[in-house]
Parts: structure tokens; C-alpha cells; sequence
């Protein structure tokens, strides 16, 4: 196959135009006015956007902006459509990382970047794929469209709007998510737990401030609390109980005098939320070590214990009073994201994964006696039900194939994942990569990183898709 080789051909430029996104901080902000324009998702998200846009014009393709909340680039003619649906936004950086996040350095045959795996990388593939092909006089019997979503790390705003402005396609893929293919995805869900106090002025010991993590589907990488007594000695023997918790656990913790107060630090390890136990929750370990102290607020004390007792490390919810399973996708996951005290309230930010043939409403229910017990409200947030295909489907199987003519794995399975994706948005629609099956996933750490190797392997996996599944003969999923 020609288009196979134009990809050869064209692979610096291709790893030019991804080192070019990445280089763009995309994390999705407020909403700005630039001119006469609305920029819905922020500067840096916008400038990302209109990058890509331009990029797929030079490759020779039309674009379509739809009025700065997402777009797409086009290839063909068609009365039906096959999307490929990928965003540009990316989750904050973090720390610790040995390269810039946005200098999209290449070293030991990596890219190192944030977006680069999430979701940069495999909408550069997937847009390299569709200029393989037309560079090779390949005519397709649908339109093909890279439909650039602008803020599928947050809200999904961007992505309907686009829907509702531009038409779902009839069918496709989304490259965010795992190879061989997805054929399910766990519901999701977020809400706030909170919790009034009074804001006592007694003495003792007492917690002035508590705060941990940066995004409800992220494991929370940082937690700090900062106690105050009117007793040094208090200090001196919560340094004690902090130098133990150290060496007993081997965690990264610390205290120390911040003026008048103390102040205690743990450090977790990120990881997504979708798979909170590849990471180390840093608010549960501060949690654990607050458990150990007495504050003169009882609330605070049993607000605490409520915590420890139960959430702590249970990454499964149970418990929580949720801890749901499945033959289809296996357990329920549940990460806390986001700790905020201030003396006046507490709120608990989760992100909980559920089981394909379970409701969002049998999880409320599950820790509704919690709430009630410790008096506490609930913020119901994003909230999207499970996606699920058989694995044996037409779509399904020929992505399957498609992934195995090119790798030799015949072995590994399609699965049901945790993720979110963009499946999610339309019929007929399924994640496929572009994570390869034993590869590191640094999906929202540090030090995100994508091989070039693989950078040139999807995008031949992209093209073979693309082939295929925008000839009119292969069918729309319930038009068979």
C-alpha cells in the first residue's frame, strides 16, 4: 500500500508538527474575550486549536471552526461521515518533571511532553494518516473528519457545542484510550461532599487550613495542612509522630514551624483517575497523619476519622459503601481528587469509575447513609453513563484486526476500561489506542512521554483504519 510508505516519508515532519502543539500550554481556563472574539476555553487552549487548524490546511485539507468551541480538518466527499474524535487540551503539568512539559524535547527516542500520549500524539498520528492517504490518490466514500475537541479534560462544552453546530458523524474512533480496542467504558461521576464547621477560637490545637490535589480525575500528587497551638511542645511532638510515620510507611513527608503554626506536607504519586491504584493518594496520606493527632474541635476529629474510617486508601469503594463489580468491566474505582479546609467548611472532591451494567443512582445511594450520618451535602457534578459494545461487533472485530496486521498481537483482548472518552458523546463511536498493550502509561504524570516508534506505528494503524472504515461497504453499526 502506497500511503504506507508516504508515512515513512513523511515522519519528521510529522514529529515537527507534534513538537509544535506540545509546545503549546493547552490546559483549559475561563472564558476570554480576544477582540471581537470569545475564546470559550482560554488563551492557550484557542492558540493550540488554531495551530492544528492551520496545520491541516497546510497539509491540504478544509477546516471547519465552530465558533472557537472545537472544529474539525476533512478529507472527501460522502453523505456519511467517519470521525475520528481527539482533543487538544491537556491536564495541568504538575511537578518534578526532568524535561520542560511544553518543550517538547526528544531524547532517547521519546518526545517527552504533557499531551503528548493525551492526546496530542494520537491526533497528529491520525491527521499524518489522513495526508498518507490522500497523497496516495485515495478516494473515500464517506467524509473523513479529525474532530478536534477543545476541553475533554474538564467539561465536554466544546464538544457538544460542536455536535450540535457541525452533525455527528455515523461512525469512527476516538484515539485516546488503550489498543486493540475499547468495546466498553465504565460510567462516570463527580460531586463534592461538604461539610460546615464552626469556626471555633478556642485553644488547643487546631487545624487552620487543609488543602490537597489539583483536578477530580487526577490521583492527588500534594496535600499540605497547617496546624496551630498555643503550645510549643504540641509542635514538637507532632514532628515526632510525623518523623515516625516516615520511617514506618517510607511516604515523603515533612513538619515545619511556619511562624506561629506547623506545617505538614505529604507527597503522593499522581496517576489518572481512572486508575487510582497506580498512584498513591497524597491527601489520604495526610489524612492518616491528621488521624493521629487531637484537635479541640471534635468535629474536626470525626470529620477526620470519617475520612480514614471510610475512604483512607480504598480505591474501590467499598468501604465507601459502593464497591460494585462486574464480569463485563470488574470493580467500581474511586479517587479523591481535591481536599479544601478553611476553617469554615470542608469540601471532598471524587471521581468514581462504576461498573457497566450499574447506575449512577445505585452509587449515590451506596454512601447516602455516610452523608446523612456526618451531615454533609452533596455537589452532584459530571456525571456520564457506560458505554458498551459487544466484542464480537463488525466495529470491534475489524479494529481488532487492524491493530494485529500491524503489530502481530493476535493475543490480547478488546476491554472495558475506566476512562472517559469521547465515545462517549456519539453513536456508533469507540476508543481505539493509542496506548499499545505493556507500555508505560504516563498519561497525566510527569515525564509524559511517547516513542517515536509508536508515534509511527499508529499513525499506519490510523491510515489502515481510516481505509477501511470509510468505505461504503463496511457498515454503520444498527444499519447492518
Amino acid at each position: 500500500m502506497e500511503y504506507r510508505n508516504i508515512i515513512e516519508d513523511n515522519f519528521d515532519a510529522e514529529v515537527e508538527a507534534l513538537q509544535k502543539i506540545v509546545s503549546i500550554k493547552s490546559v483549559a481556563e475561563d472564558e476570554i474575550s480576544s477582540g471581537e472574539e470569545i475564546l470559550p476555553f482560554g488563551k492557550g487552549v484557542h492558540d493550540c486549536f488554531r495551530e492544528t487548524l492551520k496545520l491541516g490546511e497546510e497539509l491540504g485539507f478544509k477546516t471547519y471552526n465552530a465558533d472557537n468551541y472545537g472544529g474539525h480538518i476533512e478529507f472527501g466527499e460522502g453523505e456519511e461521515t467517519l470521525g475520528i474524535l481527539g482533543h487538544l487540551d491537556v491536564v495541568p503539568e504538575g511537578t518534578g518533571w526532568s524535561f520542560d512539559p511544553y518543550s517538547a524535547a526528544v531524547s532517547d527516542g521519546y518526545i517527552y511532553g504533557r499531551g503528548t500520549q493525551d492526546d496530542k500524539g494520537p491526533v497528529i498520528a491520525a491527521l499524518f494518516a489522513m495526508k498518507a492517504l490522500k497523497d496516495a490518490g485515495f478516494e473515500p466514500g464517506r467524509k473523513i473528519r479529525l474532530i478536534l475537541g477543545l476541553d475533554e479534560e474538564t467539561a465536554w462544552r466544546g464538544m457538544y457545542y460542536y455536535l450540535d453546530k457541525a452533525g455527528a458523524p455515523d461512525l469512527g474512533f476516538t484515539p485516546d484510550a488503550d489498543f486493540p480496542a475499547l468495546n466498553g467504558e465504565k460510567g462516570i461521576m463527580s460531586f463534592t461532599l461538604v461539610k460546615k464547621f464552626s469556626d471555633r477560637n478556642t485553644g488547643g490545637l487546631r487545624l487552620r487550613s487543609l488543602t490537597g490535589g489539583n483536578a477530580a480525575n487526577m490521583v492527588a500528587e500534594g496535600a499540605r495542612a497547617v496546624v496551630l497551638s498555643d503550645d510549643d511542645n504540641a509542635y514538637d511532638n507532632i514532628k515526632s509522630i510525623v518523623d515516625d510515620y516516615r520511617r514506618e510507611t517510607g511516604r515523603t513527608v515533612s513538619a515545619r514551624r511556619m511562624g506561629k503554626s506547623l506545617e505538614i506536607t505529604a507527597e503522593g504519586i499522581s496517576a489518572h483517575g481512572a486508575t487510582p491504584e497506580a498512584g498513591l493518594n497524597a491527601i489520604s496520606i495526610i489524612m492518616e497523619i491528621l488521624g493521629k493527632l487531637n484537635f479541640t474541635d471534635e468535629d474536626i476529629n470525626d470529620y477526620i476519622a470519617f475520612y480514614n474510617d471510610y475512604i483512607g486508601f480504598d480505591v474501590n469503594g467499598e468501604r465507601f459503601g459502593c464497591g460494585f463489580s462486574d464480569e463485563q468491566s470488574g470493580k467500581l474505582t474511586l479517587n479523591v481528587g481535591i481536599i479544601d479546609f478553611d476553617r469554615k467548611s470542608a469540601s471532598l472532591t471524587i471521581n468514581v469509575r462504576y461498573p457497566v451494567t450499574c447506575t449512577a443512582e445505585q452509587v449515590y445511594e451506596g454512601f447516602s447513609h455516610l452523608v446523612e450520618k456526618y451531615d454533609m451535602g452533596i455537589v452532584k457534578e459530571k456525571e456520564q453513563a457506560p458505554v458498551y459494545m459487544e466484542p464480537d461487533s463488525p466495529m470491534i472485530s475489524t479494529l481488532r484486526q487492524i491493530y494485529a496486521e500491524n503489530t502481530g498481537d493476535y493475543d490480547t483482548e478488546p476491554k472495558v476500561i475506566g476512562g472517559g472518552t469521547y465515545a462517549r458523546c456519539s453513536e456508533n463511536i469507540v476508543a481505539f489506542g493509542a496506548l499499545f498493550p505493556g507500555d508505560e502509561d504516563r498519561m497525566h504524570q510527569k515525564d509524559e512521554r511517547l516513542s517515536l516508534d509508536r508515534l509511527k506505528t499508529m499513525t499506519k494503524i490510523y491510515a489502515d483504519a481510516v481505509y477501511r472504515l470509510s468505505g461504503t461497504d463496511f457498515p454503520v453499526p444498527g444499519r447492518e
